[in-house]
């Protein structure tokens, strides 16, 4: 068995992707697509041979003409990219599932992509309106992979990607009804041996003297950690999918009984019990009062050391310990309980107001102890996630207990914000967990409040020049993705689909037709209109990753175990090789190209909740069938 202590130092980083060059190493990025090699425990040259096997036959089977391997939407654009050095135009036959063609045009030549190095045209054939099964964009002669035309082309995804959740709950066994048998599994740090539990957690030596109860939650990502900062942006990102659905009048596609959990059929909104799964253990994490640093939040809980690839949760045999508590999780606790107050308030009025009250807590903790940072040496059995810039989360935190409660102090704490002005709000490369002023500015911009008209009326102006500038990078590139081409960093698909919700959110805002097909280029970027010609999420597309890092997902490992379920998001091209498959494979990778389905590769290939929260939020959106806005 291989093991891998991974520092999960930023997951919000920015990766990129390989050319288009197949006999380079940066192709090498394509290993395992075709998911039928299973790696047991051995020797790593018989392991380094068998991706070289999967390599040479994934490049053979790559295609020229990259498409959203899923499929388009009948009223939405339908672009492919085309990877050709020929200076003139090309001919595209748009072909149906019996081979007759039902549209065709020339390509527009692009020239170079400098995220992938690969020199592209464009082909568009948006026009075309008809709908079916089975269609290909044939080019020069080459065939893309096999994509539909449906209306009902992301029911599918938003259903799965929210399902991803479910999977990663720590403390409850989940279920073969819900989710199938290869899937179910025992509940995890329950206290059933080995576990030894999330019921009962001591502290870091030095940190407390007693021990708390944070059982719950979601499993941050491929390990068995809790991070406060990570899982608050992923549980701020999926209540607010459902409030703005709900702004929009489409809230009945994520109401109760659309989800596959435990929770459905109790009359409320399934997105939202599954938000409360994270929410009510992030509450668990703040400091007791009576205790040193009453009312904050203690940053993380996981295991005292790494564990190694395959490790179900439930037999974990680490210690757990919490680690001290932190400025920022104690913000992103604020802001979370505060927007739990503001749209659960119709649903549960006494868990919104003890939400309510947790907030407002952990805001006078914060701003007592504004300077508590967590260390970044502190990555021993879990990523260390330290972030030494917290006035973005006091604006974060400040923008969403004053959406909550109206009230003048909080009105003060936001507009004295020097965030509350910034361009650095919103930039090129987006949000993430370290970077949360953007959360705070989405909210102000769409939540309604008593900020003078022309304050709103920056805010909002700021949203769509942000989405505008997105829209102006993606025009810039050969595979129109919304991130510059030195963006590929770790976790670049949460880049992408993070810049994704503010252009929708600026849709939102504005009616413009523009932003919303920002929003759907940029999935077809993530469902395989890119330089691998590959599906980022499992189980859709005609070729996607399904060996990501994962302890307990882990089929590349151990044959009895599963890959991911459909509907998870790998991390994406990581230009910084900061794993060792990565490494040995990717050497001299273009942006675009550092990636690789491989299992041992965290840092381009894990999967985290902060990164399926906004493929569910996108894949919301995009499923929504509604009369077009002018």
């Amino acid at each position: 068995m291989l093991t891998f202590p991974h520092p999960h130092h930023r997951r919000s980083a920015r990766t990129r992707r390989r050319t288009g060059r197949r006999a380079t190493a940066g192709l090498l990025t394509a290993a395992l697509l075709s998911g039928g090699l299973v790696l047991a425990p051995g020797a790593a040259g018989a392991q380094s041979a068998a991706r070289d096997l999967a390599t040479a036959a994934a490049a053979a089977a790559i295609t020229p003409v990259r498409v959203n391997q899923a499929g388009y939407l009948p009223d939405g654009p339908k672009r492919a990219t085309v990877v050709s050095a020929a200076t003139e135009p090309l001919t595209w036959q748009l072909r149906g599932a019996s081979g007759a063609v039902a549209a065709a045009g020339r390509t527009v030549v692009r020239g170079a992509d400098a995220a992938s190095g690969e020199a592209t045209h464009l082909a568009d054939f948006s026009a075309y309106r008809g709908t079916g099964p089975g269609y290909v964009l044939v080019v020069d002669g080459r065939s893309s992979a096999p994509f539909d035309i449906r209306a009902d082309l992301y029911d599918g995804l938003r259903s799965d990607a929210m399902a991803f959740f479910y999977h990663q709950r720590s403390g409850t066994p989940i279920e073969a009804s819900l989710v199938g048998p290869a899937h179910a599994r025992p509940a995890g740090h329950v206290g059933i041996a080995p576990n030894q539990g999330d019921t009962n957690v001591p502290c870091q030596a030095g940190v407390c003297d007693y021990t708390q109860d944070v059982r719950g939650g979601w499993y941050d990502a491929g390990d068995h950690g809790k991070y406060v900062v990570n899982g608050g942006i992923s549980a701020w990102l999926l209540v607010d999918s459902f409030a703005r659905a709900r702004r929009a009048g489409t809230a009945s596609a994520l109401g109760d009984s659309t989800l596959r959990i435990p929770e459905r059929g109790n009359g409320v909104p399934d997105v939202l019990d599954e938000a409360r799964w994270e929410l009510d253990f992030l509450m668990r994490m703040q400091v007791p009062a009576g205790r040193p640093y009453a009312g904050m939040a203690f940053h993380k809980i996981h295991d005292a050391a790494w564990t190694g690839l395959p490790t179900r949760p439930e037999l974990d045999s680490q210690p757990r310990e919490l680690h001290r508590p932190s400025t920022a999780a104690t913000l992103n606790l604020a802001a979370t309980a505060a927007q739990c107050a503001r749209v659960f308030a119709p649903y549960d009025s006494a868990y919104a107001k003890r939400c309510l009250s947790v907030a407002r807590t952990a805001w006078t903790a914060a701003q007592a102890n504004p300077a508590l940072y967590a260390p970044d040496s502190d990555s021993t059995g879990g990523g260390a996630y330290n972030d030494t810039q917290v006035t973005d989360d006091f604006y974060w935190a400040a923008s969403e207990l004053y959406a909550a409660t109206g009230e003048r102090a909080y009105r003060d704490a936001v507009t004295s914000s020097p965030w509350h002005t910034s361009s650095s709000a919103l930039t090129p490369t987006g949000f993430n967990w370290a970077d949360t002023a953007a959360l705070g500015r989405l909210t102000l911009a769409t939540v309604p409040n008593k900020l003078p008209a022309a304050d709103i009326g920056r805010v909002r102006a700021s949203v769509t020049a942000a989405a505008d500038g997105h829209l102006a990078t993606m025009a810039g590139q050969g595979y129109a993705v919304p991130i510059p081409a030195n963006g590929y960093v770790w976790g670049s698909n949460s880049q992408v689909t993070n810049n994704a919700i503010v252009m929708a959110t600026a849709y939102a805002l504005t009616g413009q037709q523009r932003y919303r097909a920002g929003v759907l280029e940029t999935m077809d970027y993530l469902l395989g209109r890119n330089t691998l010609d590959l599906s980022y999420v499992t189980g859709y597309g005609d070729t996607y990753a399904r060996n990501q890092h994962h302890r307990f997902w882990a089929h590349q490992y151990d044959a009895s175990l599963p890959n991911p379920p459909a509907g998870s998001l790998a991390g994406g091209p990581n230009s910084g090789l900061q794993d060792p498959v990565a490494q040995e494979r990717l050497a001299g990778c273009s942006p675009a190209a550092c990636y690789i389905d491989d299992i041992g590769s965290y840092s381009t290939n894990e999967v985290t909740v902060n990164w399926n929260a906004p493929l569910a939020w996108l894949a919301a959106f995009a499923a929504e069938r509604r009369a077009p806005k002018s």
